[in-house]
């Protein structure tokens, strides 16, 4: 074969891979389009399925919440054995409607001695909210009724980040902006209690939201994990991004592996800035020594102090209707008509919600509450006056029901009788 004839055959060869290739290039990125689109689709079908989804069980969980008297079992309806046993926990509604009518407490209850708003100086709601207790929810309520009720809803902007502790000139300086307000106004901020007659101040209107102790610490712990949170707080303090360990140890991990920070030690002090284990602490104040040793007798005493003689209204979404309903009625300038406020629309809404948060079994949960049996108390402590205020509220209706489910059992005998 000669030299001009073996380069003819080379460029033949190459020709023909040069036309395999072009042809082939419109294949592929067809493809890669196609494929792109396909997974956008089915990301936006799966995001939209799972808000949905999310929707409907919200409106499940609502409709499984206290209504009236169900949550009594002062209803028609026949509670089952473990119903029953679950019902008479002293931490339901039930159990505490059963407790204080076994010890003759229920006929002492009277919503005059249980509301403190009666007891405010000035006409100024403080909102010192718990973090990751649903209080965005509850700041959209409050704004919300604020345009039928014509109050200003004020959110502490706190832009160099959640600071609860105070010194003695801040909590001066906060107490007396507070109490300078305008009448009609709702103050809102992360911030411990709030001692305004220690500063020679008129005493507000205090409401605070709770929430169970572990299911807060787990939210907390996922929240700060989530990349919507630390990559904007990160680029606003100019910090390095977070060890990767750091991000992706899951909450079981760090608690099986004994890690320092799901620890959760009787005793210790603040660990660091954010460290939010203690429910107790937003209702004690802001005594270092007296209200940061973390599952201790003294905050628990000073913050239950605190609700009983300061607190017009502790709630808590896991009572949602409970709750709103006691808001509605023991503060009604600023919170007539929250149910049907809720209901309008406002539950399907919820803030700060974490897709990334998953399931942790109850045994992990469990060996988590061994830590936190006083702040575990004071959850509980500020569900049993919840209800009592409530059960207080309705104490002539429970009474004439309860009389009329036990009226069918007093005339069985007499339909025996014979003539």
């Amino acid at each position: 074969m000669s030299l001009g004839g073996e380069k003819s055959f080379k460029m033949k060869l190459r020709d023909m891979e040069n036309a395999f290739k072009y042809r082939r290039i419109p294949y592929p990125k067809r493809s890669i389009e196609l494929i792109a689109i396909l997974a956008i689709s089915c990301t936006f079908f799966l995001f939209m399925h799972t808000n949905k989804l999310n929707s409907r069980l919200k409106e499940m969980e609502i409709k499984l919440q206290p209504s009236e008297f169900s949550a009594l079992g002062l209803t028609g309806n026949q509670l089952n054995t473990r119903e029953s046993s679950r019902r008479d926990n002293i931490n339901t509604l039930h159990g505490t409607y059963q407790y204080l009518k076994s010890t003759g407490q229920i006929f002492k209850l009277n919503t005059h001695d249980l509301n403190n708003t009666v007891k405010s100086d000035i006409d100024v709601l403080v909102f010192n909210r718990v973090p990751k207790t649903g209080s965005i929810q509850m700041i959209e309520l409050m704004r919300k009724l604020g345009k039928v009720h014509n109050f200003e809803v004020e959110v502490d902007p706190q832009k160099g980040g959640i600071r609860t502790l105070l010194d003695e000139y801040e909590e001066k300086e906060l107490v007396e902006n507070i109490a300078s307000l305008e009448d009609g106004s709702v103050f809102v901020s992360h911030v411990n209690y709030l001692d305004f007659p220690k500063y020679g101040e008129s005493r507000p209107i205090y409401v605070n939201m709770v929430r169970d102790p572990v299911e807060r610490v787990i939210s907390w712990y996922y929240y700060i994990r989530s990349p919507w949170i630390f990559v904007p707080n990160r680029r606003k303090s100019n910090r390095e991004m977070p060890n990767p360990k750091w991000v992706n140890t899951e909450f079981d991990q760090c608690v099986l592996s004994g890690e320092k920070v799901c620890k959760y030690i009787e005793g210790s002090g603040m660990e660091q800035v954010g460290d939010h284990r203690r429910q107790t602490l937003f209702f004690c104040g802001h005594n270092e020594r007296r209200c940061t040793p973390f599952n201790t007798k003294l905050p628990l005493q000073v913050a239950m102090q605190n609700v009983e003689k300061e607190y017009a209204v502790v709630g808590t979404w896991e009572d949602t209707n409970v709750t709103l309903t006691v808001l509605e009625n023991y503060i009604p300038s600023y919170f007539r008509g929250a149910k049907n406020m809720y209901y309008m629309g406002l539950y399907k809404d919820i803030q700060n919600h974490n897709p990334m948060k998953p399931h942790i079994s109850e045994d992990i949960k469990n060996m988590v509450r061994k830590n936190f049996t006083r702040e575990i108390e004071f959850y509980q402590f500020c569900r049993q006056r919840l209800h009592k205020q409530y059960i207080a509220l309705k104490l002539d209706e429970l009474k004439r029901i309860d009389k009329d489910l036990q009226r069918p059992r007093d005339l069985a005998p007499h339909k025996l009788k014979r003539h």
